[in-house]
């Protein structure tokens, strides 16, 4: 058994690749990012209840993600179909179906589906998996990322989100192959599509100022994380969010998980959901 003394001794280990998630994690509870990245613990504690809505959510959101891999990869739509079982993802799919034209082949020269980057990052890997990417015939790149929450965030809200600083900053760093040229931030946007709402998608345009912006923001937070003692990995002061996240009893900070019924309609605090739902990591998910 590993005792507290040797876990408290744990440190950023210097192959440690960083994703928009663990990044996240930082941001908001880094005593949630210490226990599951540099001590691994896994903790047996349900993340919402009811238990079963919380993971057919989960289960639903990857069963998106699969579909519409597939089908931007070549299998017919009418194949995929007869694999739809579920009335609310056939929903979602036959949303996605409409609204596909946004990517059709003839408005861009290629695309990649589930493709991942990386780069450097202050003397570590950031690593970003992409639900699609589209190099437009004008060399202009979108990167598209399927968002199967119940709600539609506020666009203030998203734009604060992790994922909106990482995603347009690894693919001016990395995406460059892509095009067998040098990117700049101006090719580059950013756009979260819904199939709860597959007319209302949110769209990010990059430029060089907030690329800078970005870079300094997100090296910052690594030499931070970098420079930590093994004791400073301080709990969130948001004692909500912790109804949600599997640490709580671990932590002191309850052991009800929160629950579904909390969520009620678009205006409620966009971070319960994204704790809840966990989505950032369904693209992060080997199908």
């Amino acid at each position: 058994m590993v005792s507290a003394d040797t876990l408290a001794a744990v440190r950023l280990p210097s192959d440690f690749q960083f994703s928009q998630v663990s990044l996240g994690d930082f941001v908001e509870c880094k005593r949630r990012f210490q226990l599951r990245y540099l001590w691994k613990l896994s903790w047996p504690a349900v993340q919402s209840e009811p238990y079963a809505d919380h993971e057919n959510a989960m289960q639903r959101g990857v069963l998106f993600h699969r579909l519409a891999q597939q089908f931007l990869e070549g299998v017919p739509k009418e194949q995929l179909s007869r694999m739809i079982e579920d009335d609310l993802l056939a929903a979602w799919w036959d949303s996605f179906i409409e609204q596909v034209d946004f990517i059709k082949p003839d408005r861009m020269s290629k695309r990649y589906t589930e493709v991942t980057l990386s780069t450097r990052l202050a003397g570590y890997r950031l690593v970003g998996k992409f639900d699609l990417l589209v190099v437009h015939k004008d060399c202009k790149l979108t990167i598209v990322d399927w968002k199967t929450s119940q709600f539609r965030p506020r666009r203030d809200w998203l734009k604060k989100r992790m994922q909106t600083h990482v995603y347009p900053y690894l693919l001016v760093l990395a995406g460059a192959s892509l095009i067998q040229n040098s990117l700049t931030p101006e090719q580059v946007e950013l756009l979260y599509w819904y199939p709860n709402y597959p007319t209302q998608a949110v769209s990010f345009e990059y430029d060089q100022d907030q690329y800078q912006k970005d870079d300094d923001y997100l090296k910052g937070l690594v030499k931070s994380i970098e420079a930590l003692d093994s004791d400073a990995y301080d709990l969130t002061n948001d004692e909500k969010s912790c109804r949600f996240c599997v640490y709580r009893s671990l932590c002191d900070r309850g052991v009800q998980a929160g629950s579904l019924s909390e969520v009620e309609d678009e205006l409620v605090d966009e971070e319960l959901v994204e704790l809840m739902m966990d989505f950032d990591r369904v693209g992060e998910i080997e199908f």
